[in-house]
Parts: C-alpha cells; sequence; structure tokens
C-alpha cells in the first residue's frame, strides 16, 4: 500500500533523514522508535508530503506529489505533536476539520453520514461527555484524544501518529493503540506511529523500524528489531536489562505482599 524508496529529507539543504527505504501493507501497524532528534518526525511530515524531499513515496501506485490536497487528505491523516496554538473551537467543531476532504464547506453542508462519523470518532476517545467544551479548556491528555478523534473522521488510508501517548495516561494509551490496530486491521487501514515505549511497540506493532541518525538501523517484526545489544549501541544504556529488572522487581513486590 504504502511504498517509500531512496527517501532523503531535511530543513535549509541539510538532509535529516537518508536513503529511507521500506514497505506498509494495508491492515499494518507500522511503529518507528528512536533516540530523540533521530528524524522520526521529519520522515512522517516527508511522508505527509509537508516537507520537500528526494525519492518516492507511493501510495497503492500513486505518487503522493502528483496528488491535490484534499486527494491526499483522503489518503493520508497525519497527527503531529501537539502545538501551543488552538483555534477557538469545541471539541466536536474541532473533529469536525477532519471532514474537509469529503465536503465542500468548511465546517458547513456535514451530511448525516458526517455527523455519525464525528460522533463516533468522539466516542471513540472517550470524550462524549465533553463534545461541546472549547479545547482551550481540556486537559493536556483530552486534548491529545480530541486531535486524534479529528484524524480517525477524516477517514484516510493511512494514519500518521508522531508520538500519540504523550499526556495519555496507561489505560487510554492502551484502549487508543488497541483500538487502531483494530481499526487497521477491520479496516484493511494502515497505521504508522511514532513511539517511545518499547513495551507498547511488541504489544501492538506488527512490523518496527529503529532508527538512529537519519538511517534505518533495523527493520522488521519488533521481537527481532529490538535487539538488546543493537538498542543499547543507539541509546548508550541497556534498555532490556533495565525491563528486566524493573519486571523482577514487580514479581518481589508482589511475592512480599501474599507472604504477608
Amino acid at each position: 500500500m504504502l511504498e517509500i524508496k531512496n527517501l532523503s529529507s531535511g530543513y535549509g539543504g541539510v538532509d535529516i533523514i537518508r536513503d529511507m527505504n521500506f514497505k506498509v501493507d494495508r491492515g499494518e501497524t507500522l511503529c518507528i522508535v528512536g533516540p530523540n532528534g533521530c528524524g522520526k518526525s521529519t520522515l512522517l511530515k516527508s511522508i505527509a508530503n509537508l516537507l520537500d524531499y528526494r525519492g518516492v513515496v507511493n501510495i497503492d501506485g500513486e505518487d503522493v506529489k502528483k496528488l491535490s490536497r484534499k486527494e491526499l487528505a483522503k489518503k493520508i491523516g497525519l497527527m503531529g505533536q501537539m502545538s501551543e496554538v488552538y483555534l477557538p473551537y469545541t471539541v466536536y467543531e474541532t473533529v469536525s476539520l477532519g471532514r474537509y476532504a469529503h465536503t465542500t464547506g468548511f465546517l458547513k453542508n456535514l451530511t448525516k453520514e458526517d455527523s455519525d462519523i464525528i460522533e463516533e470518532a468522539i466516542k471513540r476517545v472517550g470524550l462524549y461527555d465533553v463534545k461541546d467544551k472549547l479545547i482551550d479548556e481540556l486537559s493536556g491528555g483530552q486534548l491529545q484524544r480530541t486531535f486524534l478523534a479529528r484524524v480517525l473522521a477524516q477517514d484516510p488510508d493511512i494514519i500518521l501518529l508522531d508520538e500519540p501517548t504523550n499526556h495519555l495516561d496507561l489505560k487510554h494509551q492502551l484502549d487508543l493503540l488497541g483500538y487502531l490496530t483494530k481499526w487497521a486491521r477491520d479496516k484493511e487501514k494502515t497505521v504508522i506511529g511514532v513511539l517511545h515505549d518499547l513495551n507498547l511497540v511488541q504489544y501492538y506493532g506488527d512490523n518496527a523500524i529503529l532508527m538512529d541518525d537519519g538511517e534505518i538501523v533495523a527493520y522488521g517484526v519488533p521481537n527481532e528489531v529490538l535487539d538488546g545489544q543493537t538498542l543499547k549501541e543507539i541509546y548508550n544504556i541497556d534498555i532490556r536489562r533495565f525491563m528486566l529488572d524493573s519486571l523482577e522487581n514487580w514479581k518481589m513486590t508482589r511475592e512480599s505482599r501474599v507472604a504477608k
């Protein structure tokens, strides 16, 4: 469905990502991991044609550079990291913006189908009880879920998520990632998400890309990509040992409580 060939991109004439190649199928959830500044966000923006790039980004054989903005919006939805500037809209109005590619007016001419899709997206992220609240009155977690609902209402073929679990408590992280992976499989869509929590990558990713310094270090199933030695070399910390030690601490705490 999505094919990336020899993709290079950056800012001010300086490449942040270089010569990237991979494919993502319909129904697949791909997780992207790597240290801060390695080019993960630049990769997503390039796929969404928000940055000039060299190379090829094809969706179902179509070059994204040849698509109109509305055509591209039907193909790709991007939820970036949250901005500090918000329009004074309610949750419902903000999510309604996701229907832009499917309507002829700005927050106008919404059909019954549009309204149903908007309300379903708001319900999916657990915000239906505050749908009429202004978004500048929301908590960080509620705002993150509002922007995710806007992308869901857009109903694109591919959803690009840049650290979607930021500001979310553990329950909402699991709920949203669980819903997205099911959405991808049931509707034959594609989800590509930048994540920092490697446990979530292992649990929800069909495949994973490990990046470092603008390049792909490993690409494949999460268990193989998240090799302990590779992670140690890239992050300068033994992440696997840390995670195993954390699990052991959980077990010891539980056994201590049971003994009492």
